[in-house]
């Protein structure tokens, strides 16, 4: 019976390896090199960082982390302690995607603009950044798509360079994943000279990883006006944010935006069927029998608009108010750690059923595309 480790805060998981495996759940401040001695196997999230400091003279055989990114995870070193490890691809996507979805709702209202009107550059068009490409499509948005790896194995058709991106965007959308070094280093790129070359007014959003903002640029950016806002839900060493930064920001989270319960089941059920498979237990296809229902799951569009920037909008922020956290970290920077551990539950676009009355036929598409259920 393998022994594994697994980080107590990932949620629905209590329970379902204890029949197979040996189970201890401990908070991730709590898992040291002593306390996995005698791992076989862990399931973390990104606040345990995977290295020979942690992992060195362990039995830790396999690595499951509960969430896309995996730059906690030290890969040359597993490799060479012969240490597999996996993550979760794309498990909070449609989470991201409704992050992404409140924030245009509050900036095209800050704006008095319709979504129509706006041009989004999307840096990183993995599985986060192509459903906000398909999200900003189904508004009307023109969409421009930056991603050097994905246009090196694919063609050019379809990518614009950065310099086109940055010039043409109304709003610059992270998503491009954490790399210090090599041909797609993301650490600070957007510096200094990434900021001046932005398309003057634009906004800058980054649900990606903090570090791929130089805290200073980005704060000289704000408090100078070259652009118009910003919003985001990551940071520079986290949990430690820097303050200036919080408070210049339009909108501030604690990088909560992959955190709807839809998410967190997907990326927990990535992680157990990943140990099921290493150490064949049978759980290969394992998911959480259920998610907490939302409050008020059925949305009734306004009778009185046709307009669809209004209506989305409404719809939007129904189900998430990305406003409520921002105040929240903005008034209580310091409990950073304690909003993302007590984070309540937020359900995805799926969960909500739109009663749609006289709305017309744009507006119907509209809502369908974007993943709500229509009465």
């Amino acid at each position: 019976m393998p022994k594994i480790v697994a980080d107590s805060k990932i949620p629905f998981l209590r329970g379902v390896l204890e029949p197979f495996a040996e189970v201890r759940h401990l908070p991730a401040a709590q898992l040291t090199r002593e306390a996995i001695m005698d791992a076989d196997a862990l399931i973390i999230r990104t606040r345990t960082h995977c290295n020979e400091a942690l992992l060195a003279g362990t039995r830790v055989k396999y690595i499951a982390t509960a969430t896309i990114g995996h730059d906690h995870i030290d890969a040359e070193y597993c490799k060479k302690a012969g240490i597999r490890w996996s993550n979760a691809p794309g498990c909070n996507a449609g989470s991201v995607m409704q992050y992404v979805a409140s924030a245009l709702a509050l900036i095209a209202e800050h704006d008095q603009k319709s979504f129509g009107d706006y041009v989004l550059g999307i840096i990183g068009a993995g599985h986060v950044g192509k459903k906000v490409a398909g999200l900003a499509s189904a508004l009307g948005m023109r969409v421009l798509i930056n991603d050097p790896p994905r246009e090196r194995m694919e063609g050019k058709q379809g990518f614009v360079d950065l310099e086109t991106l940055l010039a043409k965007a109304d709003m610059v959308s992270m998503h491009m994943p954490l790399y210090y070094t090599g041909p797609d280093k993301s650490h600070h790129m957007a510096d200094a000279a990434f900021f001046s070359r932005m398309k003057r007014g634009a906004w800058f959003i980054n649900t990606a990883r903090g570090e791929v903002a130089d805290t200073r640029a980005l704060t000289d950016a704000l408090l100078r006006e070259r652009i118009r806002g910003a919003v985001l839900d990551v940071w520079e060493s986290e949990p430690g944010i820097d303050i200036e930064l919080l408070q210049a920001a339009t909108i501030g989270t604690p990088h909560i935006a992959g955190y709807s319960a839809d998410g967190k089941a997907m990326g927990t059920a990535m992680a157990v069927r990943a140990v099921s498979r290493f150490f064949g237990l049978g759980l290969d296809t394992w998911f959480p029998e259920t998610l907490p229902e939302p409050e008020n799951p059925v949305i009734h569009a306004d009778p009185n608009s046709q307009d669809p920037t209004h209506i989305m909008r409404r719809l939007f922020l129904h189900t998430y108010d990305i406003h409520h956290d921002s105040e929240l970290l903005k008034a209580h920077p310091e409990r950073f750690e304690l909003f993302r551990d007590e984070y309540p539950p937020r359900r995805e676009f799926q969960a909500y059923t739109v009663r749609t009355g006289s709305c017309g036929s744009v507006v119907l598409k509209t809502i369908s595309q974007t993943g709500f259920r229509l009465a």
